[in-house]
C-alpha cells in the first residue's frame, strides 16, 4: 500500500499526521509491519518550515517508510488537485513496478490524523471484494457556532445513506455505511485507478471528481464506518473550495440569519426508488426492456421517455446512465417541482419515513 499526503504550509499539523501513520496496528493489535506500506509526502510551494519538519521526522524515525518530495509548481498548477494527482500517479507507478495491480493507493491530508487501524481496515474492506474505500471523516469537538450546521449536514447525509441502503441496496456497500468519499480518507486499487484514467485534472474538489469517475464506471465503492480519520475544523484552509470554505459559508449564512436548506425527503425518496427501478431495467436491457416500466420511471423523474430509452441502450455502465439522468433532471422541471426545504424539516421527514418503514 502507498499512502499519499499533499502538503502546503502544514507545519502545525504534519507531525501529528505522520505520527498516526507511523504507529499503525493490525487488527490483532500487533504493530503494522513497515514493509507493508509507504508514505509519500509532496510538499508543494511551501513558505513555512514544513520541509524542515518532514526531513527531521525522517531522520528521527529512519525505519519509517517515509518518502518526501519538495517542489515549486507554477501558479496555474499550484493547487491541491495537481499535488494529489502527482502523488497518486507516482504511487500507482511504484506499486505497478513491483507487479502489484491490486496494490492500494490511499489518500489522506496533512491536517488529518488517521485511526490506529486505518490501513488494516482499508485492507480488510478491499479483501472483501470492493475496489475503493471511503473513510469516515470525523472532526474534533469545538465551540464554533457553525458546528451545529456541520452536525445537521452530517445527520442529513447519514439518513440519506441509510435510505439508499434500504431502497437501492448495494452488495458491495451494505448498511451500516456512511456518505463520505473525500481526500482525507479515500483508497482504491491500482486497477480501479487505471480504469478511471487516474485522478481527474481539476484544481480543487479533485476527490469529488474522482468519486464521480468511480461511480461512472461502476467501481465497487465501500463507505466503511470502520475506516476512520479525524480532521481539523480550521476556517482558513489551503484551498479555495473545500471543507473550510463550507464552514465559512455556514458562518456567513448564520450571520445573515438565513436558513440552512436541503433537498426534501419526498424528492430524495422518489429519486432513490426510481434509481433502483432503473438499475434493474438496465441490468436486464439485453433480455428485455419493458416500455411500461421505463415510461413510469421517466415520468417520475420528469425526463423524456424516448431520451431515457436511448440512454439505457447506449450506456456501458449504470453509473454513466444515472449521471446523465441526473444532469437531465437538473435542467428540467425537477427543481421547481421539488424546491429546497429547511434541513431540519428534511431530517424530520427522513427519520419519519425510515421509522415507519421499520428501518429505525
Amino acid at each position: 500500500m502507498a499512502v499519499v499526503i499533499p502538503a502546503r504550509n502544514e507545519a502545525n499539523y504534519l507531525v501529528y499526521a505522520l505520527d498516526a501513520l507511523r504507529t499503525q496496528r493490525q487488527l490483532d493489535d500487533r504493530p503494522m509491519p513497515v514493509n507493508r506500506y509507504e508514505v509519500l509526502v509532496l510538499l508543494n510551494n511551501c513558505t513555512d518550515h514544513s520541509l524542515t519538519i518532514a526531513e527531521r521526522y525522517q531522520q528521527q524515525y529512519p525505519t519509517f517508510p517515509l518518502r518526501i518530495a519538495n517542489i515549486q509548481l507554477p501558479s496555474e498548477k499550484a493547487n491541491v488537485g495537481t499535488a494529489r494527482r502527482l502523488l497518486m500517479d507516482e504511487a500507482c507507478k511504484r506499486l505497478l513496478s513491483v507487479n502489484n495491480p491490486p496494490g492500494i493507493i490511499a489518500s489522506t491530508d496533512a491536517d488529518t490524523q488517521v485511526d490506529t487501524y486505518w490501513i488494516a481496515q482499508i485492507r480488510a474492506e478491499i479483501s472483501k471484494g470492493c475496489e475503493a474505500v471511503g473513510g469516515r471523516i470525523l472532526t474534533q469537538p469545538d465551540t464554533n457556532p457553525v458546528r451545529i450546521n456541520h452536525l445537521r449536514d452530517v445527520t442529513y447525509r447519514m439518513l440519506i445513506s441509510q435510505l439508499e441502503a434500504y431502497l437501492d441496496p448495494s452488495p458491495s456497500d451494505p448498511w451500516p455505511r456512511h456518505f463520505q468519499h473525500f481526500g482525507a480518507s479515500i483508497a482504491l486499487t491500482c486497477s480501479a485507478y487505471q480504469r478511471v484514467g487516474g485522478l481527474p485534472k481539476v484544481a480543487c474538489l479533485e476527490d469529488e471528481a474522482l468519486y464521480k469517475a468511480l461511480l461512472r464506471t461502476d467501481i465497487r465503492v465501500r463507505k466503511s464506518p470502520q475506516v476512520r480519520v479525524t480532521t481539523s475544523t480550521r476556517m482558513q484552509g489551503r484551498v479555495e473550495v473545500g471543507f473550510s470554505e463550507q464552514l465559512r459559508y455556514w458562518e456567513a449564512m448564520n450571520q445573515a440569519r438565513k436558513c440552512q436548506l436541503a433537498e426534501s425527503a419526498g424528492a430524495i425518496i422518489r429519486r432513490i426508488q426510481n434509481r433502483h427501478d432503473l438499475r434493474k431495467l438496465w441490468q436486464r436491457r439485453a433480455i428485455e426492456l419493458p416500455t411500461t416500466k421505463l415510461d413510469g420511471v421517466a415520468a417520475n423523474l420528469l425526463v423524456d421517455t424516448d431520451w431515457l430509452q436511448q440512454q439505457v441502450v447506449q450506456s456501458c455502465y449504470f453509473g454513466q446512465l444515472w449521471e446523465r439522468v441526473e444532469e437531465q433532471m437538473a435542467k428540467g422541471k425537477w427543481p421547481s417541482l421539488w424546491p429546497l426545504v429547511p434541513i431540519t424539516t428534511a431530517i424530520h421527514d427522513l427519520r419519519l419515513f425510515l421509522r415507519t418503514s421499520g428501518q429505525r
